[in-house]
C-alpha cells in the first residue's frame, strides 16, 4: 500500500534560477531565502523519507477539458520560458518519470463520473518553469510526475481530483512526496512599477490587504488548520492565489482535506515576487 510520506508548498519563481550575482543586485545585496530554503528542505525533509515519487501540481499547466497528468519513462530535453526568455534560457532538464502511476490515477478518476483524467505520454507534450525550475534544488534518484492546473475546475472539482490522486497513491507501492508548486496572492504589479518591486521584501506585495490574506493563510497553515484554508477558500480567491490555488487544494484533499492537520513548517521568509506572496512550507506526514 503506497503513501503520501510528505507534502509542501512550494515557490518556483525566477530568481531561483538566476545567477547570484543577478538575485544580489535585485534584492539589494542580500539573497532570496527561498533559494537556500529549497536546498534545505531537501536535506531535512525529503532525502531522509526515501521516496519513490514527486508529483509536481504546477500551476503554470493549464489544461481545460479535464486534469492531465504527464506519464512519460522519462522527460529530457532544454527549457525556455516562453515568460521570461532572457531569465535562464535552454535551461537543460532530465528526469525519470512514473507513468504506472500517472495511469493509476486515470484509472481511479474513471471509476467516477464527476471528474475527468488524462494521463498523457506525449513526447511533444510541453513542460513548464513551475516544475523545471525546481530541479537543480529537489531532484534526486526519484521518480517525477507533473500534474496539470485545470482553468475551468470549481473547488469542489480540486477537492474532487485530490482525492483522486490520494487514492491512486493508496492502491500503488509508491512512497510520494507531493510537490505544490506555486504562489500565495498572485497579483503583479504593473509594467511601469514592476522594477521597482522586484526585491524580497513583503513590504513589496502588490497591497497591505493582499499582503494581510497571505499572513493570515500562513498563520492556518502553520498551525495545520487546513480546515480554515478550506473554508476561506472563496474569500482568499479575491485576492488572486496563483492557479486558483488549485495546488494547495488537491494536495490538501490528498492527504485528508479539511481532517488535515499537519503544521506547516516555513522553509522561507514570506517573500515578495514582483507583487506576488511566496513561502515555502514543508508538511509532515500525519
Amino acid at each position: 500500500m503506497g503513501e503520501i510520506v510528505g507534502s509542501a508548498l512550494v515557490a518556483h519563481v525566477p530568481p531561483l534560477v538566476l545567477p547570484q550575482d543577478v538575485r544580489l543586485e535585485l534584492n539589494h545585496g542580500k539573497d532570496f531565502s527561498i533559494v537556500d530554503g529549497l536546498h534545505r528542505m531537501r536535506r531535512e525533509c525529503i532525502d531522509p523519507l526515501n521516496a519513490d515519487t514527486l508529483i509536481v501540481l504546477d500551476t503554470h499547466w493549464y489544461t481545460t477539458f479535464e486534469w492531465v497528468v504527464s506519464a512519460h519513462d522519462r522527460r529530457a530535453g532544454k527549457f525556455t520560458s516562453e515568460e521570461l526568455p532572457r531569465g535562464n534560457p535552454q535551461m537543460p532538464y532530465d528526469f525519470m518519470g512514473d507513468p504506472e502511476l500517472a495511469y493509476l490515477v486515470g484509472e481511479v478518476a474513471a471509476e467516477r463520473a464527476d471528474t475527468w483524467v488524462h494521463a498523457s505520454n506525449d513526447p511533444y507534450l510541453p513542460i513548464h518553469y513551475a516544475t523545471v525550475y525546481l530541479t537543480p534544488y529537489l531532484q534526486a534518484s526519484e521518480k517525477w510526475m507533473t500534474v496539470s492546473t485545470c482553468q475551468t475546475a470549481e473547488l469542489n472539482d480540486m477537492l474532487i481530483f485530490g482525492e483522486v490522486l490520494g487514492e491512486a497513491v493508496r492502491r500503488s507501492d509508491r512512497r510520494v512526496v507531493i510537490l505544490a508548486s506555486g504562489a500565495l496572492s498572485h497579483k503583479f504589479w504593473p509594467l511601469s512599477q514592476l522594477r521597482q518591486h522586484e526585491g524580497a521584501d513583503p513590504d513589496d506585495v502588490f497591497s497591505p490587504a493582499h499582503r494581510a490574506a497571505d499572513e493570515q493563510v500562513i498563520g492556518w497553515l502553520e498551525a495545520g488548520d487546513h480546515a480554515s484554508v478550506l473554508a476561506n477558500y472563496h474569500e482568499f480567491r479575491k485576492f488572486t492565489p496563483e492557479g486558483r490555488f488549485a495546488h494547495y487544494v488537491i494536495m490538501a484533499a490528498a492527504a485528508g482535506g479539511a481532517a488535515w492537520e499537519s503544521p506547516g513548517v516555513p522553509y522561507s521568509d514570506y517573500e515578495n515576487a514582483a507583487g506576488t506572496g511566496q513561502i515555502h512550507l514543508w508538511f509532515p506526514a500525519n
